[in-house]
């Protein structure tokens, strides 16, 4: 015969306490900075790449 399906609660331990998970890391400072077009470069790549213009 099958045992019967846990549930969450049946499991020991109960609800997780304040401390059990890392505080969140930023992230922003693993990030690569973008690099800015100049107005000039940016029109230049535009006008290589009819398929963006909006």
């Amino acid at each position: 015969m099958k045992p019967p399906p846990k549930r969450l609660s049946d499991l020991k331990g109960g609800s997780p306490s304040s401390g059990v998970y890392a505080p969140p890391t930023p992230r922003v400072s693993r990030q690569t900075k973008a690099k800015v077009l100049s107005p000039a470069e940016r029109a230049a790549f535009l006008a290589s790449r009819p398929d963006l213009k909006s």
